[in-house]
């Protein structure tokens, strides 16, 4: 994700987060918690028709696509379409007004993303028992409160946390830069577009009534600044959740070794690139405003002390910038695709990130396990 996993600090947080949420259960606790999510031993793993390190990579995944199933279904109970298509609520009349700011058509687009990542994790599951593999199941873990607004389903446990979010949108100005890149050798770093996403923690979704308060319906309607501002914050969360799988699935995929398990990460991945491009467009719909409740502001991107290509609103596609060596033509890419420690840096932005703000020791002893068995995962001729 926003992680870059070349770096020494990085590689560090890494094992700091592993090792935390292991000593935290200790190794009885740990393969308690393995075996109520469904996951075998990796040792029973080699014995499928998968290698131990392809069934490794896709149990990975296909946790990470019910994480990700979890939060847009959140998103979608408000601000998406309501159908059979998608397990949902009722809809926020405020909030969806809000969203559609940054276009009229966002309810459908999260609608169709959440729908997406359902699909994801369920083939994942389905191919890895088809191969004798055990599926991952999470359900253990849904012990967070959500949205306790008019529309949400108020007494669903979730898996992931929408109401405290901290927002690295440093992938902003990254897939604009034509000088840096955030893999080894170059390292680089980026700064956030939105700076003050990354000084707190902010709802992305209405936490009660009490966020919608202030709307009018209307053509048009009356969105008063702090319900814009969750929008607005949703808006740049989209784009950091999709561009985590842009750049997960090819990272990961240099590490399988069946051609069949690469086929499926070389399908499933270029659909999360998809997403990404369509929230990166959206999100510099932003509203720009300061959220009068919490001093979060949205700047004019376009405008000093922003502005110039790094912040164009307009540059929705990958300039082209540095790859493998500088003695070689810029190149238009995705970044970063270094697999070295990918899906425990993965891990690592998402729990920075706050998505996992009140879950268990056990639940990141076990998403820690399994990001550590996809990084040992090895190529076989």
């Amino acid at each position: 994700m926003t992680n870059q996993p070349g770096s020494a600090n990085n590689a560090t947080n890494r094992r700091a987060l592993m090792k935390a949420g292991l000593a935290a259960t200790g190794t009885v606790a740990v393969g308690a918690a393995l075996s109520a999510a469904g996951l075998a031993p990796l040792a029973e793993a080699a014995s499928s028709g998968l290698t131990r390190g392809d069934a490794a990579i896709l149990r990975f995944l296909a946790a990470l696509e019910i994480l990700e199933a979890d939060l847009w279904q959140q998103y979608n109970e408000l601000g998406g379409v309501q159908d059979r298509e998608v397990p949902g609520g009722s809809g926020s009349a405020g909030y969806t007004a809000a969203i559609q700011v940054l276009d009229t058509d966002m309810p459908q687009y999260i609608h169709d993303n959440t729908e997406d990542e359902i699909s994801h994790f369920t083939f994942l599951n389905a191919y890895l028992m088809a191969k004798g593999a055990e599926p991952v199941d999470l359900k253990q873990f849904r012990t967070l409160k959500g949205s306790q607004a008019t529309g949400a389903q108020k007494d669903t446990m979730r898996l992931t946390n929408l109401l405290q979010l901290t927002v690295d949108t440093s992938y902003w100005t990254r897939y604009r830069s034509r000088t840096q890149n955030p893999d080894p050798p170059f390292n680089d770093t980026f700064p956030p577009a939105i700076p003050g996403l990354l000084k707190g923690q902010f709802p992305a979704i209405p936490r009660t009534d009490d966020d919608l308060k202030g709307f009018v319906p209307g053509n048009p309607p009356t969105i008063p600044d702090h319900l814009q501002a969750i929008a607005n914050t949703a808006g740049f969360h989209f784009g950091f959740i999709e561009q985590g799988g842009s750049s997960l699935y090819p990272a990961l995929a240099q590490r399988v070794s069946s051609p069949e398990v690469l086929r499926i990460l070389l399908s499933i991945g270029p659909t999360e690139t998809m997403h990404f491009q369509t929230w990166h467009d959206k999100a510099g719909n932003a509203l720009p405003l300061t959220d009068p409740t919490n001093g979060l502001m949205f700047p004019n991107l376009n405008a000093p002390p922003f502005g110039g290509e790094d912040f164009q609103t307009n540059l929705i596609m990958p300039e082209p910038t540095v790859f493998l060596n500088r003695k070689f033509p810029k190149v238009s890419i995705i970044r970063p695709t270094e697999t070295r420690g990918a899906a425990m840096g993965a891990l690592k932005a998402l729990t920075d990130d706050g998505l996992f703000i009140g879950q268990s020791k056990e639940f990141f002893a076990v998403l820690s396990e399994l990001a550590r068995a996809a990084d040992a995962a090895e190529p076989r001729d």
